[in-house]
């Protein structure tokens, strides 16, 4: 979950480097270190912290040269140090490189390169390799790297530099994210798109056990075996102000504000509503066999894996097919039933998730079509997957995910619809119906920000309560369950998530009146149930924050606070009602002095298992 930048070309180095890991923080921010060429000899400066500690550190240095890489970090082997922080060095000092991922079998390379003489300074996994390209080094970093690289087991995103060869960074990956951006006269590699996008949005995704040498002259790709490797350049559309904060005080306020055109962009030229039918790219290889699918199993992470819970209620009520809920990481670990009639759909905002992408691998292996929705064009899950859905959330940098999750909720929907029509259970006319009621969504996202002032004035009455319950039934429990997370995430606030049916098997003993109690309460099928469960949290004296629809004096009546949502299809309510949850996280989060966008302890893609 580290972030990798290397640059190349006539700009002064270590400004380039400092701006990619700034764009690459919400991938780790524990240290950061830079390695540059300055007139023949390698600079190295490392710290502890954010990348602010290192631009301390090189405020009013002569700063020179046009190569070098830097790293951002999440640590995994080796607590937050200067020692463990990224470049590394070799025993000659003349090497240096940076790693995304973790090498599994670093213990006994390390023990023998020490039996040989090596000298180790760190922790970290990340050691072994440098000191491997050590060991093999005759003249040819290139070679080395090869050679080094074809004795570790693991996942790895790697950039090297040799003092010996000043012109050249050499790059590989495994299972970590690497891409290479190629710009006017210079050279970048990054773990993701937005370090590139200020210098060039030409890009190419390496693949697993591929190496790519990025010089002066340009980019040459190869196997790990050294067979070349043509790739044609991939066009981001994502546009470099995208990943600017516009006036608003943290990333993850903007992307919450970004929403309605983030669901709006995600629905655009993929549906006709006069035909009733749903129009998805990427879907070729897996259209036939659709009508043929008996069950369809999801498979994600985090805040991806709520709107799989959600995409359960879509995909049983639209399409009419069973639907299974995996965790990406406990996926592969069962003794799985599966086979060529289960559709595997996995989903992952990043397209990195390295859980998601060995469950795709192993639903692939056994002989399941694998779908994927994800945000970023070209990503691995994306390039391995039989059907694409890109969402268009566009760049996300808050660790909190919130834009992505609404996109990826519409996304869903138009997937249902989809298999629906494919599988012969919804008709052009029902499709109408289901259709307009998602074309009205943007505009019912914005009125839903107006929520805004009222959840921040809730969060200065509650942002020192230890604890909160968040309840919800039927296709909105899911959001309960996102509610809890962003709270936690962000504010570090414990709350658990529930269906508000289990309240009474456990959550009710800690009802007081010191626990505020979230409600999900839009006016569907379930509505007569949540009431009654409100009418129990307040026989115990809990503080009730409602979400429901507006207008609806009946559950204002019953609660302390209500937050209200416009009514809109039951089937829609989930994208509305999350709103205002993101919101109170976030507000609650600032009021404590919390850091919204960089979160203690997390990064934003998980590249490691």
């Amino acid at each position: 979950m580290c972030g990798i930048i290397g640059y190349v070309g006539p700009k002064k180095v270590v400004p380039v480097l400092l701006d990619g890991l700034k764009r690459l923080e919400y991938r780790g921010y524990d240290s950061a270190g830079v390695a540059f060429l300055q007139q023949g000899e390698l600079q190295i400066y490392r710290s502890v912290g954010k990348i602010k500690e290192l631009e301390n550190i090189l405020w009013g240095k002569t700063l020179g040269g046009d190569i070098g890489i830097g790293h951002t970090r999440w640590a995994t082997h080796g607590r937050p140090s200067e020692e463990n922080a990224h470049p590394h060095v070799d025993c000659t000092g003349d090497i240096v490189l940076v790693h995304n991922g973790i090498i599994e079998n670093y213990v006994p390379l390390k023990e023998k390169l020490v039996a040989e003489g090596h000298r180790f300074t760190s922790d970290t996994d990340t050691e072994v390799i440098v000191h491997l390209i050590e060991k093999y080094l005759e003249g040819d970093l290139e070679e080395a790297m090869r050679r080094a690289l074809s004795e570790v087991s693991g996942a790895y995103a790697v950039a090297a530099m040799w003092k010996g060869d000043p012109d050249r960074i050499v790059g590989a990956r495994c299972s970590s994210p690497l891409v290479v951006g190629l710009g006017e006269g210079e050279f970048l590699v990054a773990s993701d798109i937005p370090a590139l996008l200020a210098y060039t949005r030409n890009v190419l995704f390496l693949e697993d056990h591929e190496i790519a040498v990025v010089s002066r002259e340009g980019v040459m790709v190869t196997t790990l075996e050294g067979d070349p490797v043509h790739r044609a350049v991939e066009r981001i559309a994502w546009s470099p102000i995208l990943v600017e904060k516009g006036g608003h005080k943290h990333f993850m306020l903007k992307e919450i504000y970004e929403q309605p055109r983030a669901i709006r962009d995600t629905m655009l030229g993929r549906y006709s509503l006069e035909a009733g039918e749903i129009y998805l790219d990427g879907m070729e290889a897996v259209e036939e066999v659709l009508p043929h699918v008996q069950r369809v199993v999801l498979v994600a992470c985090g805040t991806s894996w709520h709107a799989a819970l959600v995409a359960k209620f879509l995909l049983e009520e639209i399409g009419r097919i069973p639907v299974e809920v995996d965790y990406s990481s406990e996926f592969r670990y069962r003794d799985l039933i599966l086979g060529p009639d289960t559709l595997v759909l996995a989903i992952s905002q990043s397209g990195e998730t390295l859980d998601t992408l060995v469950a795709l691998r192993e639903a692939k292996g056994r002989d399941c079509r694998v779908v994927s929705i994800v945000n970023v064009v070209g990503s691995s899950i994306a390039r391995e997957s039989d059907g694409i859905f890109y969402t268009h959330a566009g760049p996300e940098i808050g660790v909190a995910s919130t834009k992505a999750f609404t996109a990826q909720l519409t996304a869903l929907y138009l997937f249902a619809l989809y298999l629906g029509r494919s599988r012969g259970c919804l008709d052009a006319s029902r499709t109408q119906e289901l259709l307009a009621a998602l074309l009205h969504l943007p505009q019912l996202a914005e009125e839903t920000m107006h929520s805004g002032e009222a959840v921040e004035r809730l969060s200065r009455l509650y942002y020192q309560h230890a604890d909160f319950l968040f309840l919800g039934r039927g296709i909105n429990y899911p959001i309960a369950l996102e509610g809890a997370l962003k709270l936690k995430e962000i504010s570090y606030i414990h709350a658990e998530g529930y269906p508000a049916g289990e309240m009474k098997h456990g959550p009710i003993a800690l009802i007081d009146a010191k626990m505020p109690v979230v409600f999900l309460a839009p006016q569907d099928r379930t509505y007569a149930k949540i009431l009654a469960n409100i009418q129990e949290v307040k026989a115990r004296e809990g503080i009730v924050i409602a979400v429901g629809t507006e207008g609806d004096t009946e559950l204002a009546s019953r609660v302390d606070h209500c937050v209200t949502i416009p009514a809109t299809s039951p089937l829609l309510t989930p994208i509305l009602s999350v709103i205002p949850l993101q919101l109170l996280a976030y507000h609650i989060a600032v009021r404590k002095g919390c850091d919204v966008d960089q979160p203690r302890n997390l990064a934003k893609s998980v590249t490691v298992e």
